[in-house]
């Protein structure tokens, strides 16, 4: 009899553990595979004892010089030499004479295949090859074996800890709802502090230019008069009266604008403090855009040049507290990314793209010059908790949550395009009026 068997697998976990070291995108390889090839001119009689002496070993490879046949499984084996006149026809002839009249469907994997895949593969199989051990093809072109109830434990390890992972991401953005949330009541009543005081100057100011302006005509009245005192001029001239003149009036339209600044800023404050909201409303998307970029005008400070192709966009049906973190998001990121191109002398630009692409549909475009997104990771991206910022910087939730409200919340489309050296592009293609769902 030629039989070589030995087993392959990962070094062994404790007994009760055999899949604790599993992730979500672990391989077949990582499981432990069976290797026993066996040739078809061996008796069915010590195929038989090969299977007594190996408890787990779910089955045979079968080669013919050592070329692969098939596979014969424990199962297929003991059923057919369970009936009757099986042991004295087959025992002493040769596996190839039980393979032939019991021979099955093969199914073979690369041992790269993910877990999950093989396992929904496997479970789709007919009933009647359901358990049968499943043809592993490792890199060196080897034949191995797996047993499906190694893969099933697998997999139901692999789901216990995808349910874990939603449930993580689930408390993360509760979390994060939560935090938008008090911010957004502290930002609330901040704006409502402010509102006041800047409502009193902005309704002021027109009072206190009049008065100057007859204080002024006052005045002149006096000069056209012979009866000016030596006295009331040289006060005059201490006081640079011509002077004051001049720069009062400026001096009270700079104030005029910092207090009409002022309200903006308040105006940018209320609707950030609706972030988030499901309130849906006919929205002018390029005045939200706006409003962010106020809001973020302290970091836009920095030497960066934001350009703006605005084309007047028509109003949209949406929620515009929701729109607003997914603006403020964005721009964050390309403020971070044009960060580090500054740092590297180059000219750091942020470019906003408005336009109506056709009676259904609006699209906003943000683009950096930035530094890129690898294209090794660019298929996550839009993943939970995936970040390549330091810690402490950034939770990996910006572009998942963006994400969730532009496609899931308002049947829209958020897509990226990036070149690594020279910046990034965020789409937001977005409904003119509601889609139903």
């Amino acid at each position: 009899m030629s039989v070589l068997l030995q087993s392959i697998s990962q070094p062994q976990l404790p007994e009760e553990t055999p899949v604790a070291h599993l992730s979500l995108d672990s391989t077949l390889d990582e499981l432990k595979l069976h290797q026993c090839n066996v040739s078809i001119s061996c008796r069915g009689e010590d195929v038989m004892e090969l299977f007594n002496q190996n408890p787990l070993l779910p089955g045979v490879i079968l080669t013919q010089n050592q070329e692969f046949v098939g596979v014969l499984s424990r199962r297929r084996l003991l059923e057919h030499m369970s009936q009757i006149y099986s042991i004295e026809l087959f025992s002493r002839r040769p596996i190839a004479s039980l393979y032939h009249f019991a021979g099955q469907e093969v199914f073979c994997y690369p041992s790269h295949t993910l877990i999950v895949m093989a396992a929904r593969r496997s479970l789709q199989r007919p009933p009647d090859l359901l358990y049968e051990p499943i043809l592993v093809e490792v890199e060196s072109g080897e034949y191995h074996l797996l047993d499906v109830h190694q893969l099933l434990v697998a997999q139901s390890h692999i789901h216990q800890l995808t349910t874990q992972l939603l449930h993580e991401q689930t408390r993360q953005q509760m979390m994060q709802t939560e935090k938008m949330s008090s911010l957004g009541r502290m930002v609330a009543g901040v704006a409502h502090e402010f509102r006041n005081p800047v409502n009193c100057i902005n309704g002021n100011m027109s009072f206190l230019q009049n008065y100057f302006q007859d204080l002024l005509e006052l005045v002149e009245a006096y000069e056209a008069e012979d009866s000016v005192t030596e006295e009331v001029q040289e006060l005059k001239e201490n006081l640079e009266f011509e002077f004051l003149k001049d720069d009062l009036p400026k001096i009270l339209q700079t104030v005029r604008e910092s207090a009409e600044r002022l309200t903006k800023i308040v105006g940018s404050l209320h609707g950030f403090s609706h972030m988030g909201e499901d309130r849906y409303e006919n929205t002018n998307l390029e005045t939200h855009l706006d409003n962010t970029l106020l809001i973020l005008n302290n970091r836009l400070k920095t030497g960066i040049t934001v350009q703006k192709n605005y084309h007047s966009i028509p109003d949209i049906y949406c929620a515009s507290g929701q729109l607003n973190q997914v603006f403020m998001n964005l721009l964050s990121n390309a403020i971070d990314a044009v960060d580090e191109v500054k740092q590297l002398g180059k000219e750091p630009i942020i470019t906003l793209t408005t336009q109506q692409i056709d009676e259904k549909w609006v699209s906003i475009i943000i683009e950096d010059n930035g530094p890129g997104i690898p294209e090794k990771i660019q298929n996550r991206i839009f993943e939970n908790f995936f970040t390549t910022k330091p810690a402490g910087k950034g939770t990996g939730l910006g572009l998942a949550i963006s994400h969730q409200i532009v496609v899931d919340n308002h049947h829209g489309q958020l897509s990226f395009s990036s070149t690594p050296g020279e910046g990034t592009a965020f789409e937001m293609r977005l409904p003119i009026k509601p889609v139903q769902a």
